[in-house]
């Protein structure tokens, strides 16, 4: 099993004990158009005591170390904490929504989204919108200036503006968060905007057969 299995093990968990969670970054973006392979899967979680108990018990140790003890800690102090199958030297980290309080209009807002396993799979989670996970990627292109995130937020412009998606892509609700980012960030989430806009405009309408 590689890490990105066990994290798709992780969220599998999730939904089945009904936990509170919402899945961005890279793997979130899975959802609506990008199509690249990615080992980044990070998942906030709003978990209480109950939820932190039925998540441990999924895990049993010797194999495992999933304290819900040292998971309530965590998300106290708003810190990350892991799931590790010490068996294979692996780990799932999950991020407290008490940790993250730029996503709490996210999470308030996420939906369900049907991704692909490795396997081909579908697989239906909880994930946050894509007008959110654009920004966090532009918010995380003027950290590192990574050219993976615009290419990314290039590729959800055109799945969702050639309606390919359910969601109906909101561009106001990104431009007006991201003037709070500075110029720069403005500036490319316009100029990917434009340039998707212009691509979807020009291509012929999809036929039944094309899905």
């Amino acid at each position: 099993m590689s890490e990105f299995e066990f994290y798709l093990t992780t969220l599998q968990v999730l939904e089945k004990i009904g936990a509170r969670y919402m899945v961005v970054g890279a793997y979130g973006a899975s959802a609506y158009g990008v199509s690249r392979n990615t080992h980044d899967v990070d998942i906030i979680v709003d978990l209480d005591a109950t939820a932190c108990e039925k998540l441990a018990a999924y895990f049993p140790a010797p194999r495992y170390y999933a304290d819900p003890d040292q998971m309530r800690a965590s998300i106290r102090a708003g810190l990350m904490f892991n799931i590790i199958d010490s068996s294979l030297g692996i780990k799932a980290d999950l991020i407290p929504l008490s940790h993250e309080a730029e996503y709490r209009q996210a999470f308030a807002q996420r939906s369900r989204c049907m991704v692909i396993d490795p396997q081909g799979n579908e697989f239906e989670i909880w994930c946050a919108r894509p007008e959110d996970i654009i920004i966090g990627k532009l918010a995380a292109w003027q950290e590192g200036r990574s050219d993976k995130h615009p290419a990314d937020i290039y590729a959800m412009l055109v799945f969702l503006l050639s309606g390919l998606a359910e969601h109906d892509l909101d561009a106001g609700y990104v431009t007006d968060f991201v003037a709070r980012l500075g110029s720069e960030c403005a500036a490319l989430w316009q100029k990917l905007l434009i340039r998707a806009q212009a691509e979807t405009k020009n291509r012929p309408p999809l036929a039944e057969t094309d899905f």
